[in-house]
């Protein structure tokens, strides 16, 4: 059974020094340390939380008064700006079924009128849409937004393949990616801005011509908004490290391509420039077939 852990803290709601230009991030709001979907690719990891990363979860248990101060302060002075849920773990964790920390402090952004951006890899974002859709039409965008979204309300399902067989191994708590699709149909029907976090996909896994075709027409049919694709980034070399276990992973599930990957990344965290350059071709091959952005905005 998953001990959550607790914690008080000083401050939960972080600005960013740049908004991001893909995920438009203004703020970000991470309710629980460490994840339970324990994804083997995760760049949070290392020796603060170890190898599998649901053994350090925990709830930051004054989050939300600390919330509701830090957005009272921020709503005063007009400091209007997104509030991304969340960079460094995810919202929707199981635990929050329950506990519904993340629904609690959706009822605080919208009451001081901040807009959102979910990013998830969890069905559960369906518990919220009633508030998202309020904050969608109350949320007070930033300036230089202003007329470029049709409202305050964004959400990216992450994906990193369509695979549920492919997905136990490399995120093995997260909910199937086939739950997710059937997720994002139903948020696609809203006037969300909705679209995919299409990373970090698997080096002759998931970003083969076959599964990159799989992704963009079933992302197509679906008629979500953008889709954001980017290659995988390992790092470090001790047993809890993203670059340890993917490898591992790699050794046991798939040895032909074992190889490979030690070659790519024994001395980088990313993949060879000449690989990511033939990728980024092939994705601006994919989104002029398709026409869908590669952009929120």
């Amino acid at each position: 059974m998953l001990m959550l852990r607790e914690k008080e803290v000083k401050s939960v709601l972080n600005k960013t020094k740049q908004r991001d230009s893909w995920f438009l991030d203004d703020y970000t709001l991470n309710l629980y340390s460490s994840c339970s979907f324990n994804c083997l690719y995760c760049y949070i990891r290392g020796s603060k939380y170890g190898v599998n990363l649901a053994e350090k979860l925990t709830r930051k248990v004054n989050s939300l008064a600390v919330l509701d101060r830090q957005l009272f302060n921020r709503a005063k002075k007009k400091q209007y700006g997104f509030i991304v849920l969340s960079s460094a773990t995810d919202p929707y964790l199981d635990v929050d079924e329950h506990i519904q920390l993340t629904r609690e402090a959706l009822k605080i952004i919208l009451k001081y009128k901040f807009p959102v951006h979910i990013i998830t890899k969890s069905h559960n974002v369906l518990r919220d849409v009633d508030l998202l859709r309020e904050i969608h039409h109350t949320a007070v965008l930033p300036t230089d937004l202003d007329g470029k979204l049709n409202g305050g309300t964004i959400v990216s399902f992450s994906f990193s393949t369509l695979d549920d067989e492919v997905a136990k191994i490399f995120e093995s708590g997260a909910n199937p990616p086939s739950q997710r699709l059937k997720a994002l149909a139903q948020i696609t029907e809203e006037s969300f801005k909705t679209g995919v976090s299409l990373m970090p996909l698997l080096p002759f896994i998931s970003d083969t011509k076959e599964a990159l075709d799989e992704f963009y027409l079933t992302f197509s049919k679906l008629k979500v908004d953008y889709i954001l694709p980017a290659t995988i980034t390992l790092f470090g070399q001790n047993k809890g490290d993203s670059k340890t276990l993917v490898l591992r992973a790699i050794e046991k599930h798939y040895p032909h391509l074992y190889k490979r990957y030690l070659n790519y990344f024994a001395f980088s965290s990313e993949l060879p420039l000449y690989y990511r350059l033939a990728f980024d071709n092939k994705m601006k091959e994919l989104h002029q077939q398709y026409q869908i952005k590669r952009s929120i905005i």
